[in-house]
């Protein structure tokens, strides 16, 4: 049993969601994990430890633990209050020990509070799906229609999102997975169809939650100029040669990079004013790479959660 070091928490974690980053680092797409690893950064639990000088938390108290797991707090980057851009950072889960547990440690600077009434499980996609999305979305800026590629958890979830503030959302999805597209129908997408299809209309903006680097281009030729497509995930494939016309006319193309404790706090008052529901796929903590498995197959709709008792 871990246990917490001067300005930690332990918290005893009564769900964790699966991300495809959570993918990303057990395929070894992304570099220099900590090993031996405990993945999982959509953590929702319990305090169940305080370390020397934590304040403002107690036991017993519900939390979220994100990606975002650590801070330098003096670098240029921090300085200027963009510390997702940190230069030593801690990442939950790739570069300390993530939620696939029972237990986890998190420093309490990092750790949000939670609905102490709120279902768990459906609380933890919240913590990146959610968290990624809404950066991504505030990257887009005011785009009255929006394009989503790769309808997955952070899709399902900023969809409700964009549908409150009163945009219009047209969902790209592998082709000929039509339960993606009934299940974006189904949220209130007003169009849904195969990735490599033209939208019935120019897009303002467009996210690419997926990470395929041919989407780029395509998302490219969907939106009208002035528009922005904003890469949403941590890792992407390669971004093929496109001709210069499809930049043309002051499109942009922007990535996003992991989060801000600001943006927590911001989508975390804004979810339940929007009414999200996240649709989950419970999965018992042993069945982990039986979640993973089905996440990299593309045989969930909404985001798979592990539950360690």
């Amino acid at each position: 049993m871990p246990s917490p070091s001067a300005g930690e928490i332990r918290v005893a974690v009564e769900a964790c969601a699966v991300c495809r980053t959570d993918l990303h680092v057990v395929d070894g797409d992304l570099p220099h994990p900590k090993l031996p690893l405990v993945p999982g950064h959509e953590i929702v639990g319990r305090v169940d430890g305080l370390g020397a000088g934590v304040g403002g938390l107690k036991l017993g108290q519900r939390v979220g633990i994100p990606w975002l797991g650590h801070t330098c707090g003096h670098c240029p980057y921090c300085a200027s209050g963009r510390e997702n851009l940190c230069d030593d950072p801690l990442f939950t889960g790739y570069t300390r020990d993530g939620g696939f547990a029972s237990h986890a440690i998190a420093d309490a600077a990092y750790a949000f509070r939670l609905p102490e009434n709120g279902d768990p499980v459906s609380l933890a996609p919240l913590l990146c799906a959610g968290l990624i999305g809404w950066r991504s979305l505030v990257a887009a800026g005011p785009a009255e229609t929006v394009g989503i590629y790769g309808f997955g958890a952070a899709a399902h979830i900023i969809t409700q999102v964009c549908l409150w503030q009163g945009r219009r959302i047209f969902a790209f999805t592998r082709p000929g997975d039509s339960a993606a597209q009934d299940f974006a129908r189904s949220l209130g997408a007003v169009w849904a169809g195969d990735s490599d299809r033209e939208p019935p209309e120019r897009l303002d903006a467009a996210i690419i939650f997926a990470p395929v680097g041919d989407l780029v281009p395509t998302a490219l030729s969907a939106i009208r100029k002035g528009g922005r497509v904003v890469c949403g995930g941590i890792h992407m494939s390669d971004i093929p040669r496109f001709p210069y016309r499809l930049l043309w006319g002051e499109r942009q193309i922007v990535s996003v990079a992991n989060l801000t404790r600001r943006d927590a706090l911001d989508f975390l008052a804004v979810a339940p004013k929007a009414r999200i529901r996240t649709q989950t796929m419970p999965y018992p903590l042993e069945a982990a790479n039986d979640a993973l498995e089905d996440l990299r197959s593309g045989r969930l709709q909404g985001a798979a959660v592990l539950i360690p008792r």
